[in-house]
């Protein structure tokens, strides 16, 4: 048995898929287009890179998928949601869905109540847990929702209340009643928190029908693997976690490219760009994984606490069009996934920027001669508008003036210059184009913490460690091997304003996947 890992990632242009070895060697790879049908996308890709191999040497795959936040973005097959939170009387000032964008709180937005409870940022209780009022709100939302989404306050210190609550619903409402509960989702921020519960719930149909898909496509090829998918930090869900919190693969993609260009390339410290059919995402590596944003992250117009990469992202890809004596000249929009039918290198009628780098010798596919009737002025005046942009994109997310290596990733990497201003060296890789895909297949298990304490009670040194343990047992629990987990990130945020000597501690751990036995 040769203990084979499948990375397979569905963007809007390309489902790519990979294979890698229990030795860490890419052994097969594959780029197909992505189709309307997002199922036969994947069943192509995982049969062009299992022709070689038996079903039995096939141990996990990995899915990264983009179909949660395209749900949210397009406002489809969202559930609707009783919102419930328990932070009475400080908290009713403000309503649930409060900013949220007015088509979406109308179309998620179920039963809504602030009831009596939750805790103190110590873990103290504030007010005991009204009980009958979460049995009201249980009856009240009976035939008007499809799922619950609880939120007590400050529960990553003490989510008893969340928990007892979550009971009382699936008493009232039965067992199988789609709960989420804000403390396995999101961190420290009441309503932010409450917002990314609330998403969480929005998706349980979405979740639900991914991880089927996959399933479905596993059954197709006669696969008997663990399934995962890739969340936004660049490690796994398990397909029961991702069936009971979406939210978190969130931004998976992006993510997914990063940790693939550092194992292609053995890179800890680089700006990576990631150029697709239709935009490029740059984010920088620190130690290997991608940055973390510090600032808040909006998913459909929604203010959430997630922890996501530092990106910034611009429409140019290799399908983006090019309009002679338009302005502007180049995009934003794109051909996307029909790239291989439109473009003109390609028999198409449409001049795009893969167009514009095949003449200019930076890309070696399709039929050069079809685009040879193209305005050089044209193409050289394309061509220094995409040089301009990665210069600025380079710069902008770096942290500092010192010089970085760039490594060029996704099926459009051909539009990267060979050298940049401000950049050490352009790195490509054989596998570059599917990047994403390996990223996804060697993904490791992670756990984290994120939860105030006190070192006037305790000592720093005793806090963090208790941290780190913390981290490490829920990643031991996500699946990773015990021998080989590790703490990848440590952040201590003192909190000045409030009582005591407090901080706040982020930390993560993570380890690859325990083998099967």
């Amino acid at each position: 048995m040769r203990r084979l890992r499948i990375g397979v990632d569905v963007g809007g242009t390309s489902t790519d898929a990979a294979v890698v070895d229990g030795a860490g060697q890419v052994v097969a790879t594959h780029k197909a287009a992505t189709t309307p049908d997002v199922l036969e996308g994947i069943r192509t890709a995982l049969a062009a890179v299992l022709r070689p191999f038996a079903p039995g040497d096939v141990e996990q795959v990995m899915l990264g998928t983009t179909h949660p936040v395209n749900a949210i973005i397009g406002r489809s097959g969202l559930a609707r949601v009783g919102i419930l939170r328990i932070a009475a009387p400080a908290t009713l000032s403000i309503e649930p869905l409060a900013g949220w964008p007015k088509d979406l709180a109308a179309i998620v937005g179920g039963h809504r109540e602030i009831i009596r409870g939750g805790h103190e940022f110590d873990g103290t209780e504030i007010v005991p847990l009204d009980e009958g009022a979460v049995s009201a709100f249980a009856r009240a939302c009976r035939n008007r929702v499809d799922a619950i989404a609880i939120t007590g306050a400050t529960s990553p210190s003490n989510p008893d209340h969340e928990i007892r609550a979550a009971q009382i619903v699936r008493d009232v409402l039965g067992p199988g009643t789609p709960v989420t509960l804000g403390h396995e989702v999101g961190g420290l921020g009441l309503l932010e928190r409450e917002n990314s519960a609330t998403l969480n719930a929005a998706l349980t149909f979405i979740g639900r029908g991914v991880v089927a898909a996959l399933e479905t496509a596993l059954l197709h090829h006669n696969l008997n693997a663990d399934i995962y998918l890739t969340q936004n930090d660049g490690t796994l869900l398990s397909a029961v976690e991702a069936n009971l919190r979406p939210i978190l693969t969130i931004g998976s993609g992006p993510t997914n490219s990063m940790r693939g260009a550092a194992f292609l390339t053995g890179l800890t410290d680089a700006v990576v760009m990631d150029v697709g059919g239709t935009s490029t995402d740059v984010g920088l590596l620190v130690d290997g994984f991608p940055r973390t944003s510090a600032m808040a992250v909006e998913i459909g117009g929604v203010r959430t606490n997630y922890r996501v990469p530092d990106l910034i992202s611009i429409g140019m890809g290799g399908g983006t069009i090019v309009r002679p004596g338009a302005d502007p000249l180049v995009g934003p929009d794109s051909v996307g996934y029909r790239l291989h039918e439109e473009a003109l290198v390609f028999g198409g009628d449409t001049l795009t920027l893969s167009d514009v780098s095949v003449l200019a010798g930076r890309a070696t596919f399709g039929d050069p001669a079809r685009a040879e009737g193209t305005n050089p002025a044209l193409a050289r005046r394309a061509l220094a508008w995409v040089d301009e942009r990665v210069q600025q994109l380079a710069e902008r997310i770096k942290a500092a003036r010192a010089e970085l290596p760039l490594i060029a990733v996704g099926g459009g990497a051909h539009l990267i210059p060979g050298g940049v201003p401000g950049i050490s060296e352009v790195v490509r890789h054989e596998h570059a184009a599917v990047a994403n895909a390996i990223g996804a297949a060697i993904a490791e298990a992670s756990g984290s913490v994120d939860r105030m304490f006190q070192y006037d009670k305790s000592s720093r040194q005793a806090c963090l460690a208790a941290a780190k343990e913390l981290a490490t047992e829920a990643a031991i629990r996500a699946g990773a091997d015990p021998a080989l987990v590790r703490v990848t990130t440590v952040d201590e945020i003192p909190m000045s304003y409030m009582p005591g000597n407090c901080a706040r501690l982020v930390v993560r751990a993570a380890g690859p996947l325990l083998s099967r036995p």
